[in-house]
């Protein structure tokens, strides 16, 4: 027993420091937030894309849109949704609400200064690059001449003014470019009121996204699990609105997307893609993914 009782003792005494050697050691670094461009879609939604490309274009209702051949090319290679409403008329408050998620009781084209929001501001509170690319800008946003139009352009509304990432569509080629990370996340992309059908023929805007899609199409942003969306703001006054939307992503199969979708519907599916809130009525629509 006598003998017994040394090694007892030594084992206890190894346990002992043992046990304060373990409270002792400091516990490891709590993991870091993950950065807000990372943030987690809404509950439902799907895993956020690399990249979304918007091209907004004007003023032709489903049957007119559908009738330029590369638009119906595209119609009939990807997606197009058939019962896509555009939310108003005239043109700004479609483009607040594709913006911003409401017309924020908009009914002109005049300029209303508006408080700060919109997708711009949050995707950069959320680390989200982002850029819109406006065709025929060559001053500030406000004050550039035609073929530019002011009313096409939401990101000046939104504060008063618009925040650096609003840049000329002249740069789009070069982002495209290059690398994948190189090319904002999201990206806006607004012609001049020739090229968007609102001022010439549909031709003329067909054309025009015969040249511009390829380019997008052919980008590592696009390619590495991208999309690009094609839509109207609103039609001529003869389908109560009807206008098309494409919706473009690598490996998709043809297909009609025949539910009820609109403006805020766009919105829902971009914002979930980048990982942010939905904004104002976005967060009560139908997201306009892909199939």
């Amino acid at each position: 027993m006598r003998a017994a009782l040394p090694v007892l003792v030594l084992l206890l005494l190894q346990a002992g420091c043992a046990s304060g050697a373990g409270q002792a050691r400091p516990s490891p670094p709590a993991t870091p937030a993950p950065p807000a461009q990372a943030t987690a879609a809404a509950p439902g939604s799907p895993t956020p894309l690399s990249h979304v490309f918007l091209i907004v274009m004007e003023n032709k209702s489903y049957s007119e849109a559908m009738a330029a051949p590369y638009t119906a090319q595209l119609a009939a290679q990807y997606q197009v949704a058939t019962g896509y409403h555009a939310v108003s008329h005239p043109s700004l408050p479609n483009y607040l609400a594709l913006a911003g998620g409401s017309t924020f009781g908009i009914t002109d084209d005049g300029y209303h200064r508006l408080p700060a929001g919109g997708i711009g501001y949050q995707l950069t509170g959320a680390g989200v690059p982002w850029k819109a690319y406006m065709e025929g800008m060559t001053a500030g946003c406000t004050d550039s001449p035609y073929p530019y139009a002011l009313k096409h352009n939401p990101f000046a509304y939104f504060g008063g003014a618009c925040p650096p990432a609003v840049v000329r569509l002249t740069s789009l080629d070069q982002d495209l470019a290059g690398p994948a990370a190189a090319v904002p996340r999201f990206a806006w992309i607004t012609p001049d009121l020739c090229h968007d059908t609102h001022d010439c023929a549909v031709s003329e805007g067909d054309r025009f996204l015969q040249v511009l899609v390829p380019k997008i199409l052919a980008s590592d942003a696009w390619r590495q699990g991208g999309v690009l969306y094609v839509v109207w703001d609103e039609d001529d006054g003869s389908s109560r609105n009807l206008v098309p939307a494409l919706v473009i992503a690598p490996g998709e199969t043809v297909h009609s997307l025949e539910r009820a979708y609109d403006h805020y519907s766009l919105l829902a599916a971009v914002e979930d893609r980048l990982g942010v809130d939905r904004l104002g009525q976005a967060a009560r629509a139908r997201p306009l993914n892909p199939i």
